[in-house]
């Protein structure tokens, strides 16, 4: 299955679980400089981020869903350059205060993806 549609399908099941708004490749470099608009370049550039995104988002709650593609097959995400770029997002995001979780396609089921996001919104009392 392709990753955006994987993606939507995953977003609209979390929507539907926590009665919550998701967003489907969420730009979140342009949510750090500011909002999509006149100038984005000038500032993702001065504040040293680039035009991110998460493949799903759940704004209200800070939570990121990032698949990752390639991982036996050299993709994007495990070469070079792409992990590099990946690690800076993350990074970023974290120091922003949002969650990250991270799947590739074998190690992840729509059970797990609800359990993870159930334990970030509603911790275990302790």
């Amino acid at each position: 299955m392709a990753k955006r549609l994987q993606a939507k399908i995953i977003g609209y099941m979390v929507a539907d679980h926590f009665a919550t708004r998701i967003k489907a490749e969420h730009r979140f470099g342009a949510e750090i400089a500011g909002g999509i608009g006149k100038g984005l370049r000038a500032r993702l550039k001065a504040f040293s981020v680039k035009d991110w995104r998460f493949d799903v988002a759940i704004p209200e709650y800070k939570i990121a869903i990032e698949f990752e593609g390639g991982a036996w097959s050299g993709g994007r995400h495990t070469r070079g350059a792409g992990f590099i770029g990946d690690i800076a997002k993350y990074n970023a995001a974290t120091v922003h205060g949002w969650k990250v979780l991270r799947y590739t396609h074998t190690n992840h089921s729509y059970t797990d993806i609800m359990s993870d996001i159930a334990r970030i919104i509603q911790p275990p009392i302790a």
